[in-house]
């Protein structure tokens, strides 16, 4: 029972699959954070943008 036990603490043939799962994670929080400020930045470059093309100080 202990044999096995130990044999099955030192088997890493499941690791890759968690570790490609955690990486995968990780990317996706990025990307997801990313959109996210990218977004705000767009959308205030926009609205400064067509502020100017109109010049009466409304938004779009």
């Amino acid at each position: 029972m202990v044999n096995q036990l130990l044999r099955l603490w030192h088997d890493e043939s499941g690791l890759t699959t968690v570790e490609y799962a955690i990486a995968g994670a990780l990317v996706a929080t990025g990307m997801i954070t990313a959109f996210v400020n990218l977004g705000g930045a767009v959308e205030t470059s926009i609205t400064g943008m067509c502020t100017t093309i109109k010049n009466d100080g409304s938004s779009c």
